[in-house]
């Protein structure tokens, strides 16, 4: 049945065009009842049967609600039908399992899609998820549920009525199987109508207390008011008032206002900043200093700004260290100089809420005494220091002391000095390894879920014992050579299962060398728009925690179809070169390939072959031609300008079956190590020219933009009262100047050096290549003036993209339409890819952090170090012997001490130096500390919920914040009584 709306629109010339939608109404849509006896729903439900569709255990697709969903008193066997204002504000707990057989109307889903579409996907991620039994039952299309929207009726009382409509409806259908559905809703106009029309609705609070055997559920209710007056400071008048949307737009068209994603420091959360380009078209750093200024505003936020009188701005961010106590702040409103534009916060464009791991503050105060279970309003503090103190109500208070759990936020008036929020889930206790694990990963947005029957149900269906096809991999056709016969072996760390990447090389007749690199072919199983390639796309890559991997692709094919393990047949793509006795390029192809690999070596394997003299095997002799060719690879980089930086690595040995720490190392690295980066960057360059070559608008390129000069200002002031001289006008010239850098008193120095270059470098990024101008796609620190990722498609998701867009390039028939030429689409990606790299590295160095902080528990370590960074109140510590690195605070912590610092910040000088000037600290400064972790119980304070390693400086002995002689003392003893947990002291 096809009903027809015409309306009338102005086109952006002036034209006036009338437009027809079609609506079509149907008589065959069902109920999705998996024993309704109706023939519509009986025919559809044999259909889904037949064809063959997935499905989680017994469950039909089609009709996945179940004939036993539960019962209550009040309403007996029933499914529950969400309005959308439940969805919008409850999906925390619509997200929980034991919620099932959920009828979702079309029409809740198309409000959700216009008001928020983070809401709306997760929904849909449910309702994909068979074993839930959600329904999505399409009432906008059924011809006996569509209402026509009546005259005076606004789109959303239109929209109400049309879900009072459908429930109606289901509630006759589904009458003869017993099963009564029931609309919950917290509008209470909505509410009030259903139950006039003789619908069986409810609040959501109260459908939630049939859940008496999880008292959570009413803990997770969003968007409940929370009034806390009696916390406030009563002369506090709140917050200012936002600007209106209208006011904003006329703002910013106006150049009175800036707009930008506010940024919260690290280091100090009362310190924020935006980017914002100015009428001059260059692009400004704004300072957001202090909670009034940043106005509720939160980290991520993207915010309107209005400047301030130049009279406060400054030449710089404090520069100040504050700890997790709120309460303890030092002055950081000081003016500092005038060259910096700094704002305040009047209105919000879009908020970036999320889902936050948190913890009781120690220090809340409940108000008055509580029954049991009774609601108690609650401070909790977040495990991201840069998110404000959240106030939520919760009948856990005392459950939740000493544990780590999760809260969103709802709200935050201008009355309230804090965000109201809600309970969402309780993730374990803080300081035990799994729930920390846990928390690290939900805090860096890791997808870390089981991979869906959706998903596994794109695997081979051989499993494991899928093996090579001539006819079906197109090696009988030509499509794919046959390369099995190549001396081809892989090298990787110790332990690797998912290897990507294999080589091979050896002698021409015209002495040359054919050199070859061979890539898993994952695009070969992971095809396009599939469910495997959805998740593939939005995990983006694989993250590398210290005691686990979180896989991008399931293990089938991560570990074992598509890894390049030896003595099986897999399938690959392979970059082919011939290369000169000087490296230089002859000639390269790139084609899909069949591999047998000889041998899966480990740096440390590969090594010995090319040292040991008696090994002449044809592995050998390739590796070795590989390590030549390598050599002068890396000499023709470096004389181009490339970068070798470095970071401090760390390597734990686990325990087998605790997998708890037991030694702690840095990485050692091999010449193999350089001979496997060498090719795999040849590689990735080759790859680039190649695709940018066909797809010169939609090509995935990676691009390392060159850093500003003035991110290496301090670092070049530390260097000078050592006679070393920072150049930075090109990557040349700071490589040489890098190489240059030498202390021949300090062997570790010029690591130490590197290591703060790196962090002055820009990020490198994942980029649309119709997004920006060939000049700007140079990669800075590999000196190249094109670059991509293709060599590790296992774990990264770019590299799939590129191999399809190689692909492409090379074979006309390959059959990837439109999908590789959508530039649009193709940025988005690239969006996710540099979200999820961002977030993975982070994760990894939080998982290190998480096991060094275990590795030290209950021992006293005191060891030499080196000072890599200088802030107002405290600096931070390298201990080359670990890889490790923490701060040594200068100052009190309490705000209201009068006792003076031990080192004051000298910002011209940037060091730290001691009232009678007798004392500096510096750069690069050579120090002794102990390491200690806060052994204190982890319900005593919030520090030790944050639990962390501390730092104590031993020298130079600095009185008020080196050890005094009591402590010192102390520390004799307890090497007396155990000498297992101290070390070097």
């Amino acid at each position: 049945m096809l009903r027809n709306k015409s309306f009338v629109k102005r086109t952006r010339k002036g034209n006036i065009v009338r437009t027809v939608k079609e609506h079509y109404l149907r008589d065959d849509i069902t109920c999705g009842f998996e024993e309704c006896s109706h023939k519509v729903c009986a025919d559809a439900r044999r259909n889904a049967e037949k064809s063959g569709k997935p499905t989680a255990g017994d469950v039909n697709p089609a009709a996945p609600l179940s004939a036993s969903p539960r019962s209550t008193t009040k309403w007996g066997l029933h499914y529950l039908v969400p309005d959308t204002n439940a969805f919008v504000n409850q999906i925390d707990i619509f997200e929980r399992p034991i919620i099932n057989n959920v009828i979702v109307l079309s029409t809740v889903m198309d409000e959700l899609r216009g008001l928020s579409m983070p809401v709306y996907n997760r929904v849909r991620a449910i309702t994909r998820d068979h074993a839930r039994r959600w329904f999505v039952f399409s009432n906008e299309h059924h011809r006996e549920t569509f209402i026509e929207r009546s005259a005076n009726e606004s789109p959303n009382d239109r929209n109400d009525r049309a879900i009072r409509t459908a429930v109606i409806w289901l509630k006759a259908h589904l009458e003869p199987a017993l099963i009564t559905p029931v609309l919950v809703t917290n509008d209470e106009g909505n509410l009030r109508k259903a139950l006039e029309d003789g619908v069986d609705a409810c609040r959501m609070d109260e459908y939630l207390r049939v859940y008496s055997e999880h008292p959570e559920l009413l803990d997770m209710m969003g968007s409940v008011s929370i009034t806390d007056r009696n916390s406030e400071d009563s002369s506090w008048s709140g917050y200012p008032e936002y600007l209106s949307t209208v006011q904003v737009q006329a703002g910013l068209k106006a150049n009175a206002l800036v707009q930008g994603t506010l940024q919260i420091a690290p280091y100090n959360y009362l310190e924020g900043s935006i980017s914002a380009v100015f009428p001059d078209g260059k692009e400004h750093r704004i300072l957001v200093i202090g909670r009034n200024n940043m106005n509720r505003a939160i980290q991520g936020d993207r915010v309107a700004v209005q400047i301030l009188p130049k009279s406060q701005w400054r030449k710089a961010p404090s520069a100040a260290l504050v700890d997790e106590d709120e309460d303890a702040v030092p002055d950081v409103d000081k003016k500092t100089s005038e060259d910096s534009p700094t704002g305040r916060v009047v209105g919000i464009i879009r908020r970036n809420w999320r889902p936050y791991c948190a913890f009781l503050d120690p220090n809340f105060v409940t108000k008055g005494a509580r029954a049991s279970n009774a609601p108690t309003i609650v401070s909790v503090l977040a495990m991201d220091r840069r998110i404000p103190k959240l106030k939520i109500r919760t009948r856990q208070a005392d459950a939740l002391a000493g544990q780590r759990f999760v809260v969103a936020i709802d709200s935050w008036p201008k009355e309230s000095r804090y965000p109201q929020g809600h309970f969402v889930r309780a993730l374990g206790n803080a300081g035990d390894k799994a729930t920390e694990t846990e928390v690290l990963l939900l805090e860096h947005d890791v997808p870390f879920q089981p991979f869906t029957q959706n998903v596994r149900a794109d695997l081979p269906s051989e499993g494991a014992d899928w093996s090579l096809d001539l006819e079906r991999d197109q090696i009988a056709s030509g499509k794919r050579h046959d390369l099995r016969a190549l001396n081809i072996c892989s090298i990787d760390p110790p332990g690797c299962t998912d290897i990507d990447d294999a080589l091979h090389a050896f002698e021409l007749p015209n002495g040359n060398f054919q050199v070859g690199v061979h890539i898993a072919d994952v695009t070969n199983f992971v095809k396009p728009g599939t469910a495997m390639d959805v998740e593939a796309a939005y995990r983006s890559t694989t993250v590398y925690l210290v005691d686990r991997r979180i896989d991008m692709l399931p293990e089938l094919l991560g570990t074992n179809l598509c890894s390049l393990r030896s003595a099986v047949d897999r399938l690959a793509f392979s970059c082919i070169w011939e290369l000169d006795q000087d490296a230089n390029i002859v000639d390269v192809v790139f084609h899909k390939s069949v591999i047998h690999s000889k041998a899966s070596l480990t740096y440390e394997e590969a090594q010995n072959r090319i040292d040991d003299p008696t090994m002449k095997d044809p592995i050998t002799k390739s590796i070795r031609s590989l390590n030549m060719l390598a050599k002068k690879l890396r000499k023709r980089r470096m004389d181009a300008g490339a970068l070798t930086l470095s970071s401090p690595e760390v390597r734990f040995r686990l325990e087998n079956d605790s997998q708890d720490p037991v030694d702690v190392e840095m990485k050692a690295l091999k010449e193999t190590n350089a001979l496997v980066e060498e090719f795999m960057l040849l590689a990735n360059i080759s790859v680039a020219r190649k695709i940018y070559q066909h797809f010169p608008d939609s090509a995935i390129l990676r691009r390392h933009p060159e850093p500003p000069a003035q991110n290496f200002c301090n670092l070049q002031h530390a260097l000078k009262p050592l006679g070393i001289e920072l150049e930075v006008g090109s990557s040349l010239a700071l490589a040489q100047s890098l190489d240059k850098a030498v202390l021949p008193s300090d062997p570790y120095f010029n690591n130490l050096l590197r290591i703060l270059t790196t962090r002055c470098m820009m990020q490198a990024q994942y980029f649309c290549s119709g997004t920006h101008t060939p000049e700007e796609f140079r990669h800075y620190g590999l000196a190249t003036d094109i670059y991509t990722h293709f060599t590790s498609p296992i774990r990264r998701y770019s590299d799939v993209m590129v191999h399809r867009l190689l692909h492409a390039s090379i074979d006309r028939e390959a059959g990837y339409g439109s999908v590789l030429t959508d530039k649009n689409k193709m940025t988005e990606q690239c969006d996710m890819l540099n979200h999820r790299h961002r977030m993975a590295q982070q994760a990894g160095r939080s998982s290190v952090e998480l096991y060094t902080n275990l590795f030290f528990k209950g021992k006293t370590v005191e060891e030499p170090g080196y000072v890599t960074q200088i802030l107002q109140n405290g600096f931070g510590v390298l201990i080359p012997s670990y890889g490790i690195e923490g701060v040594v605070y200068t100052t009190s912590k309490d705000a209201d001490s009068s006792i003076p610092p031990a080192l004051e910040y000298d910002q011209a000088a940037h060091e730290l130096v001691s009232p009678k000037k007798d004392i500096s600290i510096a750069l690069f400064q050579r120090v002794r500390v102990i390491l200690q972790v806060d052994n204190k119980p982890v319900s005593a304070n919030v520090s030790s919920m944050r639990r962390k390693l501390s730092l104590r400086l031993i020298e130079p002995h600095v009185p008020g914040i080196s050890p005094t002689d009591t402590e010192q003392k102390r520390i004799v003893e307890l090497v007396t009584k155990h000498p297992d947990k101290v070390k070097n002291i």
